[in-house]
């Protein structure tokens, strides 16, 4: 293998993770790496599953649909968020968020209400929703209008101009637009959070040779104990990567049986 590829299918805001992760792989291992970007994330999912890329950075509905149809992939590791509402696990949240102006105080509150998702292979903004729904006995129609966004940051652009009533935000995502714009405290409020699940996995194609993946896999784990590692991993507002097993996905699978049916 000339060149590691590595790409991330998550929200664009925290897409210079994965390119800071390429890079201190490259220098730590001593390995040339790219880092797959400007194209669809879409497209570079398709690239992973055609082993066009080596390493990705996937939401966790996608991982278990390729976990479960074939053994080409493995989880490498998963990153623990700093702030204190994620306990050190490896896990997220989805926050249901409105415009800071709006009369919705619950999530009880939207039922009618405009509602927008980001894209239906998300676990956070579409089927922990669809969960949720399944717990309280809906199956359908509950929100008056459902529009798609295409991304977690196009929400919150549509609320902020109050083109929706409310969505369901990665909180980790949420976090990174606050940060970069502290401004969005005024527009947004949330008003309820749906969780925790767990966080999107790192992932690599077991094609990679299996020294290369402990390698890597151990760079991951180890990142928060070198200093050029831990300045990266404050960037990303995370405190370290966890190794996790295939089992600790098992509650997204238990979500999308019990979500069966519902329709957005």
């Amino acid at each position: 293998m000339e060149i590691l590829k590595f790409t991330s299918c998550q929200a664009e805001i925290a897409e210079f993770i994965g390119q800071a992760v390429a890079a201190y792989a490259a220098e730590r291992l001593s390995m040339p790496t790219a880092f797959v970007n400007n194209i669809a994330w879409q497209t570079r999912e398709q690239m992973f599953d055609a082993d066009e890329i080596q390493v990705a950075w996937i939401c966790g509905v996608p991982y278990v649909w390729k976990a479960d149809r074939a053994a080409a992939i493995e989880l490498l590791a998963a990153p623990v968020m700093a702030a204190k509402r994620y306990q050190g696990q490896p896990v997220y949240y989805s926050d249901i968020v409105v415009h800071s102006a709006s009369r919705f105080q619950t999530f009880a509150d939207l039922r009618n209400a405009s509602w927008a998702y980001n894209e239906p292979h998300s676990h956070s903004g579409y089927h922990t929703v669809r969960f949720h729904l399944a717990q309280i006995g809906e199956r359908s129609n509950y929100f008056g209008t459902v529009l798609e966004s295409g991304a977690h940051q196009t929400t919150l652009q549509w609320l902020v101009d109050r083109q929706i009533d409310a969505s369901a935000v990665d909180s980790t995502v949420l976090e990174l637009a606050y940060e970069r714009d502290p401004t969005l405290h005024q527009h947004l409020r949330v008003i309820g959070t749906l969780g925790p699940s767990p966080i999107p996995p790192w992932v690599i194609r077991r094609s990679v040779p299996l020294e290369m993946r402990h390698a890597l896999r151990q760079l991951l784990l180890h990142m928060h104990e070198d200093q050029i590692g831990q300045a990266i991993l404050a960037r990303s507002q995370m405190a370290c990567f966890v190794a996790v097993t295939d089992q600790d996905y098992d509650p997204i699978r238990q979500m999308l049986r019990a979500a069966d049916g519902i329709i957005l």
